[in-house]
Parts: C-alpha cells; sequence; structure tokens
C-alpha cells in the first residue's frame, strides 16, 4: 500500500469565480487546473476519498458569494455523490467545519490539498493542518496564486507569492511535491 491510499484529496475553493481575473488580479500557473484535474481523476479511479472545499463568502459582491454564479464550482472539480463537501466563511477548511473531527472519525491522517489561492486558503489549511497532527502534503503545480500589492505601491507577481508560500510551508508544516511525484508515491 502506498501512503496516498491513506491520503484523502482536499480540493480548496476550485470555483468560478477565480476565473475574473478583472477582480483579482493576474495569476500564475495557468496549468493548475489541468493538473488538479489529474490528481482528481487518479483519486476517483483508485476510490480513495475525496473532500471538497468551497468558500462561501459573505460579502455580497464577491465572485464567491452564494449568490454569485461564480460561487459554482469549476468543471473538472464538480463533487460526485459520494464526494463530502464544506463551505467556509475563512481561509481555512478547518474552521468552522466539521472537517478535523470527519477526518479523525475516518482513521484519515494524511491528507493532500491543492487548490486556489496557494497564499492564502491553501497556505492557511495547510498551517492548521499541520498544527493539528495530520501529515500535510501540497501539490505545488495544482494551486495557483494572484498577484499581491503592499500599502506602499509594490506588487508581487504571483510566481513569486506561490513560490514564496510553499517555500515557507515546505518541511514545516507540509511536503510540497508535484502531482506526478504524489501520483507516483
Amino acid at each position: 500500500m502506498t501512503q496516498n491510499e491513506t491520503a484523502a484529496l482536499i480540493l480548496i475553493d476550485w470555483q468560478k469565480g477565480f476565473s475574473d481575473l478583472d477582480y483579482w488580479g493576474q495569476r500564475n500557473n495557468p496549468a493548475a487546473e489541468e493538473m488538479g484535474a489529474m490528481l482528481l481523476a487518479h483519486w476517483r479511479a483508485k476510490g480513495l476519498p475525496v473532500i471538497h472545499v468551497r468558500h462561501d463568502s459573505t460579502t455580497p459582491q464577491s465572485r464567491l458569494h452564494p449568490d454569485h454564479p461564480g460561487h459554482a464550482f469549476i468543471d473538472f472539480a464538480v463533487p460526485q455523490a459520494d464526494e463530502k463537501v464544506y463551505g467556509k466563511l475563512v481561509n481555512s477548511a478547518f474552521i468552522g467545519t466539521t472537517l478535523e473531527a470527519d477526518l479523525r472519525a475516518r482513521g484519515l491522517n494524511r491528507i493532500v490539498l491543492c487548490g486556489i489561492s496557494t497564499d492564502h486558503c491553501v497556505n492557511t489549511t495547510t498551517r492548521m493542518g499541520g498544527n493539528l497532527g495530520f501529515d500535510v502534503t501540497i501539490a505545488a503545480d495544482a494551486c495557483f496564486a494572484f498577484d499581491r500589492k503592499l500599502p506602499d505601491g509594490r506588487v508581487f507577481s504571483a510566481d513569486l507569492v506561490h513560490d514564496v508560500a510553499l517555500a515557507s510551508l515546505n518541511g514545516e508544516f507540509a511536503a510540497v511535491k508535484t502531482v506526478s511525484e504524489i501520483i507516483l508515491g
């Protein structure tokens, strides 16, 4: 049995609203969706546990508000009937949900994360998962980030934001791997 055979795949915020770059700004990793789809297809083919997390924004004008079409999952990440969905109001999938209790009840202590955005919800969920004692892996090429701007006007590219977020998590809170490395286990 490989390590992945006891891991849950958690897809974070693969929602249509993130495709509105006029709203969010520039992003990196245009292959993230393809890599996420590959990882999800692998998990489903193996019959391994798949979990979906979506952001349920409380801000009415947000692309992720439940009344906005952007709240919906993107095509590759639409949950199947046997796949649990958690709605969250904050960056961490563990806050305000039963995710931790449900994982523990199923005896799942390994989690593989992918999704949007690397430096926000993936980062926060990774840190909390690590702090809660889960063995966390991030599929680096199945995540993406957006450009970020400081109040003084400096802009950091999405590539830099993505890479720095992953570097700060690797070895401390998670193992950062590619989809190929995860699949080949």
